[in-house]
């Protein structure tokens, strides 16, 4: 039996006293304010015992972790289809540049990079009566928490600078990939990167895809097949140019956010979620890189 508690609460002490903690994401002013010395560490195993460390209840902005539920409800919704509009490779390019897809006639390399979320939240828009209401109803019966809401400064920071984004949409929209008004994907866009959780909410969201598709309370939300292809995904793709050191420390399908948090899973066994502000050079969570992959070096789990 693994001393989940533990080795949890270890990897909490020595983050408290690590100096060298990266720095905030400061070009959406509202993440420049974070106070970089939070870490927080929460983990749930597949029998539905959670554990947890330092400021795992505290909330923060989980900016693109939130890409995995918005492919995982497109996915739900339109299937195999979805892939005809987004790729599946790894772009080896930061999150928001835009090369790859004027080289590649405005099929974003992957749904897990800005082009291929804004093409993802595209499709919602033009399903969903409702798409924020409706996408943020979604989440909260993925975590089983009706208290989950959007950050409305975070969404207004992030349209005032999101020049990039309205760069990428344009320029899908040049191609024919995108149906609806850019302003209007926009908004669901930044306000579904702009939705506030903490690391124990994050976690028990993600429970469903260590679990075959089925979220804490036993419903459906996903096939087996679909389950599969979105971990393989979230582990080719998920850290963005950083995707490969991820596996190769922590061997962990997971997603990061620039928010600072980091969820990773171990299917049929257990889904961990972290949050420390302070990013690396390829804007990941320097400390919660650190601390997944001594988590998985310490517990000998991984999918390798």
């Amino acid at each position: 039996m693994v001393d989940f508690q533990g080795i949890i609460n270890g990897i909490n002490t020595t983050a408290a006293k690590t100096d060298n903690r990266g720095l905030c994401a400061t070009y959406i002013p509202e993440l420049a304010k974070v106070d970089l010395a939070k870490f927080g560490i929460h983990l749930i195993n597949i029998q539905q015992q959670s554990f947890s460390s330092g400021d795992s209840d505290e909330r923060f902005s989980i900016q693109s972790i939130s890409k995995v539920f918005t492919l995982s409800m497109a996915l739900g919704l339109v299937g195999e289809k979805l892939w005809q509009r987004v790729d599946v490779e790894p772009s080896g390019d930061p999150f928001n540049h835009l090369s790859l897809l004027e080289m590649e006639n405005g099929i974003p390399r992957n749904p897990l990079i800005n082009p291929g979320a804004i093409v993802v939240a595209d499709i919602l828009v033009s399903l969903l009566e409702n798409p924020k209401e409706d996408f943020l109803a979604y989440v909260k019966n993925l975590a089983n928490d009706d208290s989950i809401k959007y950050d409305e400064e975070v969404a207004r920071s992030e349209k005032m600078t999101g020049f990039r984004n309205y760069a990428a949409a344009n320029l899908l929209k040049s191609y024919k990939n995108l149906v609806n008004d850019v302003d209007t994907v926009l908004d669901f866009y930044f306000h579904q990167c702009s939705i506030s959780m903490s690391c124990a909410q994050l976690a028990n969201a993600f429970f469903m895809f260590i679990n075959h598709g089925k979220c804490k309370k036993n419903n459906t939300f996903l096939t087996t097949r679909q389950v599969k292809r979105i971990n393989s995904l979230m582990l080719t793709c998920g850290f963005y140019d950083e995707a490969g050191e991820f596996s190769f420390e922590v061997g962990l399908p997971g997603k990061s956010g620039v928010g600072g948090g980091i969820v990773a899973l171990l299917p049929n066994k257990f889904c961990v979620a972290t949050w420390s502000p302070g990013l690396n050079a390829k804007g990941n969570s320097k400390l919660g890189m650190l601390a997944l992959e001594r988590l998985t070096t310490q517990t000998e789990l991984s999918i390798f």
